[in-house]
């Protein structure tokens, strides 16, 4: 029997993802389809009968944006949302704003796949010149942060995001659980496989492999040491769910025709 329970998220489908760009800080909003996964999440977890006390965002508004729509969904408005920086999406430094499949190519997909996936691995950081980078660093969310604007990230490796998410964990959400609140984080593929690979104990190398779809709830039964009982469960349908982690799985590969268009060279 599990002491705790807790549902994990990556935040639904945003303009980027549509568009397979690295998002990372660039705040942006939902797509139309981002929206529905959001809406169907939140009307799974209602069927399975989950009912939350307390709420975790990252400050960016994807991750707020799906919790509000899954909220809804569950007739669980009132719950309250708590938002922190440290939830938010790995910091992929001068990769901004680049498109997956484009860098495949000029750089091969297992060199695109380390950036995305591995553990210690920082890419370049991101330059006063980059296009978004006035866009992040006066972004006035940041002026509230429990660190000065000068000390936040300019790029992250995943071992980065879980350095400095591990003391929210601990300070904050940790202390909600064991009083016996149900709680729900709405956050983003980072930030959640940060925390998976803390609380599952997942290695450096075998985290590489472990990919979340956007809009699926994650189920982590714990016991009363905060230790996983089982693996970490996908939450609906499992067909469409692998077919989801494939298709983020491929967002780093070289596109089909411009395989076969530069053979062709």
């Amino acid at each position: 029997m599990a002491k705790y329970r807790l549902v994990l998220l990556r935040h639904g489908e945003g303009a980027w993802n549509k568009e397979n760009r690295f998002c990372s800080w660039v705040d942006q909003k939902l797509s139309s389809d981002g929206i529905k996964e959001a809406q169907n999440c939140g009307k799974h977890l209602k069927a399975l009968g989950f009912e939350f006390d307390l709420v975790f965002t990252s400050v960016l508004s994807r991750s707020i944006q799906t919790a509000w729509l899954i909220l809804e969904e569950m007739g669980q408005e009132w719950v309250p949302i708590q938002s922190s920086w440290r939830l938010n999406e790995r910091h992929y430094g001068a990769l901004i704003g680049l498109n997956r499949a484009e860098m495949a190519l000029n750089h091969g997909e297992e060199q695109v796949k380390i950036w995305r996936r591995s553990y210690d691995v920082t890419p370049p950081p991101i330059a006063e010149s980059h296009p978004y980078y006035e866009e992040i660093y006066n972004d006035r969310r940041y002026k509230c942060s429990d660190v000065s604007q000068d000390n936040l990230p300019k790029a992250e490796s995943l071992k980065d995001v879980l350095d400095r998410l591990l003391p929210y964990w601990n300070e904050k959400i940790v202390p909600e659980l064991k009083s016996g609140k149900m709680i729900l984080i709405s956050a983003h593929g980072n930030s959640s496989r940060a925390l998976l690979k803390h609380l599952e104990g997942i290695s450096d190398e075998d985290i590489i492999n472990v990919t979340l779809p956007t809009g699926v709830p994650v189920l982590l039964e714990l016991d009363e040491n905060l230790h996983p009982l089982g693996p970490h469960q996908f939450l609906g349908d499992q067909e469409a769910i692998q077919a989801a982690i494939k298709k983020v799985e491929d967002q780093g590969k070289v596109k089909s025709a411009e395989k076969k268009w530069w053979k062709s060279c």
